[in-house]
């Protein structure tokens, strides 16, 4: 058997959702795995009709010009509730919005039913919003907010389409042990719940890859005694980056600097949540006042910076947050740093350049500025630029 690269836990799912931890076995070493990777699916665009439109600003500009000629991007868009006064009692939100037409609405001809083409957010807490009785329906809102007009009702047009099948997760090369040993022996079909983790090249778990249902199993042609399993997953599997992001991390925790750097934006984002994974809890915070030194040569997005900054308070793989609010709780200590601190921001121009605003997004990265002002204002973090 080759170095294995996968290890297969029993997963007790049932104590887990009883707020107990799972009881966990070593199953088996795996070398491989089959269909594990795959990124999320885009968003799915739908077609909805704003009934009883009083388009005003933006909203009113784009119908002119939709009429002269296509589609014209709107944006972000927020449909405020209104209750029975007209005061807004929730929000729900539509991203990368396309105005694609209008007509007179039947009901009341001084307003109009405006037709439009967007993605509905995970974010949003239902699938519809839901207005109170008696509410006069929606106050439209755009991008920083501005004023688009109201609208009655909002319906969807166009059926959502049905998910595509996904194949199932194979672990190949597969060592058994333990009570999957035993139940393999005895020919058992029902297997049972299990946990698949992504190990290094020393066997200690690096993290969790899968979740799912180990159904069926077969002789592997890599070697005698080893089999293939088979797992229907009931998790999201981890994105395509993630297989750049665990070869760097192979040999176990980084010990050199700037490995994030050969990732791309997806790669740099999981390389976040593997080093959050890795962050050895209960180590002492450095005294305040400590000066930490942020390579900022390959902080071209977001992410890197975050990248960085793990590395700068907390060496090579290092976690210091992932996005502003994780990085507001690292900033109270017990991550490394304790405020008041002194940042060095060498290169700093290259981020100035690649932290550019995302225009029209209702929940954009912030800029630069935006960054340093996050950091000095409130948080107690000088930073020179470098």
């Amino acid at each position: 058997m080759g170095a294995p690269k996968y290890v297969l836990l029993s997963y007790d799912r049932q104590a887990d959702f009883g707020g107990e931890e799972g009881y966990e076995e070593t199953w088996a070493w795996c070398e491989d795995a089959e269909d594990l990777f795959a990124d999320p699916s885009p968003p799915l665009r739908e077609v909805y009709g704003l009934l009883g439109c009083a388009p005003e600003g933006q909203l009113s500009e784009a119908l002119t010009r939709r009429r002269a000629g296509g589609p014209v991007p709107l944006g972000s868009l927020t449909l405020e509730i209104l209750d029975r006064t007209g005061t807004a009692v929730g929000e729900w939100h539509l991203e990368a919005t396309r105005l694609l037409g209008d007509r007179p609405c039947a009901r009341d001809l001084t307003l109009r039913d405006v037709t439009i083409e967007a993605t509905a957010p995970d974010h949003n807490p239902y699938d519809h919003p839901r207005r109170p009785p008696l509410s006069p329906g929606y106050r439209l809102l755009g991008a920083h907010r501005t004023p688009h007009g109201t609208c009655r009702d909002l319906a969807r047009v166009s059926e959502v389409a049905d998910e595509p099948m996904e194949p199932p997760l194979r672990l190949l090369g597969c060592s058994p042990q333990g009570a999957l040993r035993t139940a393999l022996d005895a020919g058992e079909e029902d297997l049972g719940h299990a946990k698949v983790l992504r190990v290094d090249t020393s066997g200690r778990p690096l993290q969790t890859a899968a979740e799912g249902e180990l159904r069926a199993w077969i002789p592997s042609a890599r070697g005698p005694g080893l089999v293939d399993l088979t797992l229907d997953l009931w998790s999201e599997r981890p994105p395509i980056a993630a297989g750049a992001v665990w070869e760097l991390w192979a040999e176990g925790r980084p010990t050199e600097p700037n490995l994030w750097a050969r990732c791309d934006h997806g790669g740099r984002k999981f390389w976040l949540r593997t080093a959050l994974d890795n962050h050895e809890h209960g180590g002492h915070d450095r005294p305040p006042g400590t000066t930490y030194h942020l390579d900022g040569r390959h902080i071209t997005d977001l992410p890197g910076f975050f990248c960085a900054l793990g590395e700068a308070v907390n060496g090579p793989g290092g976690y210091f947050g992932w996005d502003l609010d994780a990085l507001d709780d690292c900033l109270t200590g017990h991550w490394g740093a304790t405020p008041p601190l002194r940042l060095v921001w060498h290169d700093s121009d290259v981020a100035r350049r690649g932290l550019a605003l995302t225009p029209q997004t209702a929940r954009r990265a912030p800029d630069f500025e935006e960054l340093l002002a996050f950091l000095t204002e409130g948080h107690r973090v000088h930073v020179q630029l470098a």
